[in-house]
């Protein structure tokens, strides 16, 4: 403490020499870090390393602004889109459709069905439940996951298309196979981050490792793996539509036909299909992901 006179003393004998240097330490002035190592510069260098990168982009790709806002161009772009109008509502088309619809619908929900069975039984090994836990099979399996999502929908469906003939077979195996190691690496992330007490305390007790998981571990992380399936449902609708364009089945087989012959009246009827069906999944999957939250 100072005195009156606002002098300092001296330590005393029997002040140790860390409380004496703190004391001193007190008097000097703050020092601030060099503004080029600091948090905020580190994020404005990055962001101008973004902005160069954006430039570079630009500059490379010789994108042809002018041709395509030029007035030809636009005329032909009105002229195209005004094939689209009116779109195609005779009866045996929208029969044809909804039944293109519901295989649309049902091969995404039977390959998130696989895929969240799958991702659970890969999650297990791939995670490591509890610190003292060895996790030999974590490093391979998740490399098996890796693997998985490594390869898009797409690919996955025309390599299947080989053994497994055209056909929404195909197109939901593509959809098992991708979405297996998106939701196996996301659930084995979710069972290692879920709270240690409860299973713990099991462990102390001397209950097995599976029990652990299915009354301590699995009613914890239950709700997020729900959330995340049901989001990765929401993908696979608009991936399921996509994958008919190789043959797959779907409403995306019926869009590469009629829109390769430019039957542009059907393809308009198609696309509306599909933008009705993907946002009633999108408004169900975000109401029940609302439910499980709470």
């Amino acid at each position: 403490m100072d005195d009156r006179n606002g002098h300092r003393p001296a330590a005393l004998p029997g002040q140790t020499g860390a409380v004496a240097g703190a004391d001193q330490a007190a008097n000097l002035p703050y020092r601030l870090p060099p503004p080029l190592f600091n948090a905020r510069c580190k994020a404005c260098w990055f962001s101008a390393a973004l902005l160069a990168l954006v430039v570079s982009s630009f500059w490379s790709l010789n994108l042809q602004w002018a041709q395509f806002l030029s007035l030809d161009a636009l005329r032909s772009m009105g002229r195209f889109l005004g094939e689209f109008v009116p779109p195609d509502t005779s009866a045996d088309f929208l029969k044809k459709v909804s039944i293109a619809t519901w295989e649309t619908l049902a091969m995404s929900a039977l390959g998130t069905l696989l895929a969240a069975a799958g991702g659970l039984l890969l999650a297990l090994p791939a995670s490591r439940s509890h610190p003292a836990d060895a996790a030999r099979g974590r490093a391979p399996t998740r490399m098996l996951l890796n693997v998985l999502r490594s390869i898009p929908e797409l690919v996955w469906a025309g390599l299947l298309l080989i053994a497994a003939g055209l056909g929404p077979f195909a197109g939901t195996l593509a959809l098992a196979l991708h979405t297996t190691g998106v939701l196996g690496r996301l659930f084995a992330e979710a069972v290692e981050n879920a709270p240690e007490g409860p299973g713990a305390a099991l462990r102390a007790q001397g209950v097995g490792k599976t029990r652990v998981f299915l009354y301590a571990t699995l009613p914890q992380v239950l709700p997020q793996l729900m959330s995340y399936t049901l989001y990765r449902w929401e993908n696979n609708i608009r991936a399921a539509a996509v994958l008919g364009v190789v043959g797959a089945g779907g409403l995306g087989q019926l869009l590469a036909f009629h829109m390769g012959l430019f039957h542009m009246g059907k393809t308009a009827t198609i696309l509306g299909a599909m933008l009705l069906m993907v946002a009633l999944v999108d408004s169900a999957s975000y109401g029940w992901r609302r439910l499980l939250m709470r």
